[in-house]
């Protein structure tokens, strides 16, 4: 079969990974895609940043997200005085024993909301970065392995609101994917007030695939092929972020990756055993955009990452053919 650029069948969800978003979307009104962007990287095994201002829904979708795959949740809320082992757990000496034992943290567990995490202090942020990276974390010498799936989705407050510390680039680059919610149209507010007039849909919300499903689609999204020239077209793409004069700091190796592994995703999820152009440019800025850094005199003149990106994909020639 070949893939070739024009007007192509639309795609057709995977059946069980529809189903997930159709239970998600009975809390979260109007973001389907969305929800089917953090079910990608769920699949992946990556982590999400959600950034944007309080009140959007950022805590009910991932709520909603971790009781639809049946997985335990817990919720770290992060403060300016939080240390740490509040974090990633603590050895404690158990005096009948008269040895250490570990007590694990909120972060040891499947799905982990990071709450606000840009108004803690760089110290603590920097406890996150084993668990998102390794799997793992270490107390005392002592290393743990993190439950799987694991999966954290970190939120924060826009970096121009006060009482915020920025997170550093070493930290953003952990991050799969950059999202942001934005407000609902009218038509859907609306909608979300007639569903919560009696009680929160939350409250009804059960598991509609097990654990141990989940863990299995994630080993099928691997074998999801990716042409050659695809693959190509993905180098070409993060290669791009690297020289214009503007920028700082291009994607990292690590870019790479998250666009490679979340396309394959994005196929999978809609349907399809290979990967075409249309998921990567998709998912290129969600992926690219938080590890790339535009120098000041750039910025001071108006250009922003987002434009960036959209001139380095208009620039960049699209593979017309593909072996599926």
């Amino acid at each position: 079969m070949k893939y070739k650029a024009g007007p192509t069948t639309p795609d057709t969800e995977h059946p069980r990974i529809a189903e997930v978003v159709d239970n998600v979307e009975r809390v979260m009104v109007g973001k389907r895609e969305t929800i089917q962007i953090c079910i990608v990287a769920l699949l992946c095994q990556g982590h999400v940043l959600l950034e944007d201002v309080p009140g959007v829904g950022k805590t009910m979708l991932v709520k909603a997200l971790a009781r639809s795959v049946g997985c335990q949740f817990r919720r770290i809320q992060f403060t300016p005085d939080l240390l740490p082992s509040d974090v990633t757990g603590v050895s404690v000496f158990n005096q009948k024993t008269s040895q250490f034992e570990f007590r694990p943290g909120p972060v040891m567990s499947h799905v982990i909301l990071a709450d606000e995490i840009n108004r803690t202090s760089p110290k603590t942020q920097s406890s996150l970065l084993e668990a998102l990276e390794e799997g793992s974390v270490t107390v005392d010498g002592n290393t743990y392995e993190m439950k799987k799936p694991f999966f954290v989705m970190a939120t924060q407050n826009p970096i121009e609101y006060e009482g915020t510390f920025p997170l550093p680039e070493a930290q953003l680059d952990r991050f799969l994917l950059k999202l942001r919610l934005g407000y609902p149209s009218p038509e859907e507010e609306v909608e979300m007030l007639e569903r919560m007039r009696e009680r929160h849909p939350l409250e009804d919300l059960t598991e509609v695939i097990s654990r141990g499903e989940l863990l299995s689609l994630q080993q099928e999204v691997r074998k999801v092929r990716v042409d050659p020239s695809v693959a190509d077209y993905i180098i070409q793409i993060v290669g791009a972020t690297r020289s214009p004069s503007e920028v700082y700091l291009g994607a990292s190796p690590r870019g790479s990756i998250a666009l490679y592994r979340t396309a394959q995703a994005l196929a999978f999820v809609r349907g399809r055993s290979y990967v075409i152009p249309d998921d990567v440019k998709k998912l290129a800025p969600l992926t690219l955009a938080h590890r790339m850094i535009l120098k000041s005199e750039a910025r001071l003149s108006g250009m922003t990452v987002d434009r960036l990106l959209k001139e380095v994909l208009r620039r960049i020639r699209v593979p017309v053919t593909m072996e599926g």
